[in-house]
């Protein structure tokens, strides 16, 4: 090949590559400038999503089409502002929240809500559902909702509580007995009772009932009675006594253990008692002496004395060897000792044994004999024969007890 060849070969080369590299040139060229067009014609707008702030260039036309665009999947109850079929725009602030599934118990019974509240409050309000001061949540009104979004309510309800002898409307919730009287501040004392189990859950209209029970030791001083000595005294006169050492009561204190439920006493028991002072027993004489009346002669014509308890009796008359008669009368008086003596059986409760009675025609005579017929106003006078007895007779007379 001449040297011309092999220039004009060479020069041609050249001219290809270089044509090449305008090419390539021209090519880049164009891509840089289309980038810079289309970069130049994006919109800048800012994306808060869930909290999260980011800047986003794009070419979408509505917000729709720009969270597609970052891989968002808008669910039913999201919330999404401005809405979806907004157009874009340079500044524009777009906000998306993802709904979450909330479960609520109210007493136990669940129902599931879609929010994008946060705080229990906000969603308890978004659901329509009331609290009131006295209901108990496990969370707080004004705290953030756990992360395994549920929020439990126990509603209250009022119930009675009898504390001793008041008794009140207090507001619960589905508790035990035990936890209730904690809630409330009730202080059990170491004899007090519930008559509830403590164990029990309360329910509405339930009545728990605090028993205050008392235990105290009460002393009380009670008097013992003395004994009463009775001796035989021959210088006194029989049926007559007399007091010759006075008595006095002994005193005793018994301990008493006093059970008290709401003040009221429900038992005594008796721990011990104890003798303070003895009683001294009183000694009392009893006469034995015989009391013999003098002889005289019965006559109708005995003055009559101008003194006495005056009153009339009915007056009959009997022998000292009657039948069933002894010849002693009841006071010891030998009815045969003499024809003059004056006796007369008498009522004890209506004149005294011993005393001197005037009769009325018969003169004064010793009370001194009873009879199992002779009751009330009635005496019987002592003759010593059958036929004086049958003169007598039967009279209504007037006597005088002279003592």
């Amino acid at each position: 090949m001449s040297n011309n060849s092999m220039k004009n070969l060479f020069l041609g080369s050249l001219r290809s590559k270089q044509t090449v590299i305008s090419i390539i040139s021209l090519v880049l060229f164009v891509s840089v400038i289309s980038f810079v067009l289309y970069q130049g014609t994006k919109k800048t707008v800012t994306l808060e999503a869930n909290g999260e702030t980011v800047e986003v260039t794009t070419h979408a036309k509505t917000v729709e089409q720009l969270l597609q665009d970052q891989n968002i999947d808008v669910a039913e109850h999201d919330k999404i502002s401005p809405s979806l079929n907004t157009k874009i725009a340079n500044g524009l602030a777009i906000s998306w929240e993802q709904a979450k599934e909330v479960t609520i118990s109210v007493d136990g019974n669940q129902s599931k809500v879609w929010t994008t509240e946060t705080q229990v409050k906000d969603i308890l309000k978004e659901a329509n559902i009331d609290v009131s001061e006295h209901d108990s949540l496990a969370q707080g009104l004004d705290t953030e909702i756990g992360a395994d979004n549920k929020i439990d309510i126990q509603k209250a309800f009022q119930v009675s509580l009898v504390d001793g002898v008041n008794e009140r409307q207090v507001w619960s919730t589905s508790t035990t007995v035990a936890n209730f009287l904690k809630q409330q501040g009730i202080q059990l004392n170491e004899f007090d009772r519930v008559e509830n189990n403590l164990k029990d859950v309360i329910s509405p209209q339930s009545k728990i009932t605090v028993v205050r029970v008392e235990k105290v030791i009460d002393v009380v001083e009670e008097s013992l009675d003395f004994a009463i000595e009775k001796k035989q005294d021959a210088s006194l006169e029989k049926g007559k006594q007399k007091v010759v050492a006075a008595g006095h009561k002994g005193l005793m204190t018994k301990t008493y253990e006093v059970v008290k439920e709401n003040g009221q006493v429900v038992a005594k028991n008796q721990q011990s008692k104890k003798v303070v002072k003895e009683p001294q027993t009183q000694v009392v004489a009893v006469g034995t002496k015989t009391v013999v009346a003098s002889a005289a002669t019965v006559s109708r014509g005995s003055s009559e004395p101008a003194s006495g308890k005056e009153f009339y009796v009915t007056a009959t008359a009997y022998t000292p060897n009657c039948n069933g008669c002894s010849g002693i009368s009841a006071t010891g008086i030998n009815l045969k000792s003499g024809s003059g003596l004056k006796v007369i059986a008498v009522d004890p409760s209506v004149i005294k044994l011993g005393s001197k009675v005037w009769v009325e025609g018969y003169g004064t005579a010793i009370a001194g004999d009873t009879g199992g017929a002779i009751k009330g106003n009635r005496i019987d006078i002592l003759v010593q024969s059958e036929s004086q007895a049958s003169n007598w007779g039967v009279r209504k007379v007037r006597i005088k007890v002279l003592n």
